[in-house]
């Protein structure tokens, strides 16, 4: 299994619309690299999804439920989307002052690559923000 981190602006799309809708396709990447991201995930990969710019902030996660297809919204053949589930919402939310204060947690993607809106998180860095979030 894969580990990741998707971010979404909570006024575009909130992880309470997200619960809601209970399945959503993540859509609106326009970055190669992302996009790869997006075509390397996996069906039963986990991924932590993070509001950006207002909360700045992990607030639950979800789950790969399809694998990488065209993405609807544009004729572009360059790119794709992935269908997420909610799985659960945190305890506790994980800001990014607190990722970023976690010697655990120095080298994430999040925290070196801050614009990038679909990363890869190693097991261990998953599991930490997971672990941050229930204490």
């Amino acid at each position: 299994m894969n580990y990741w981190l998707v971010k979404s602006e909570p006024f575009k799309y909130s992880w309470e619309k997200f619960n809601e809708d209970g399945r959503t396709f993540w859509d609106g990447v326009r970055n190669y690299q992302a996009r790869n991201n997006l075509k390397a995930m996996k069906e039963g990969d986990l991924v932590l999804f993070y509001h950006s710019n207002e909360g700045k902030e992990v607030v639950g996660i979800a789950k790969v439920v399809k694998e990488f297809y065209q993405d609807p919204t544009t004729e572009d053949p360059n790119w794709v989307v992935v269908d997420l589930a909610p799985v659960e919402s945190l305890k506790k939310t994980v800001t990014l002052e607190t990722i970023k204060s976690d010697e655990r947690l120095k080298d994430i993607s999040l925290v070196r690559q801050g614009r990038l809106s679909v990363m890869p998180l190693k097991n261990e860095e998953f599991d930490r923000i997971v672990e941050l979030s229930a204490q």
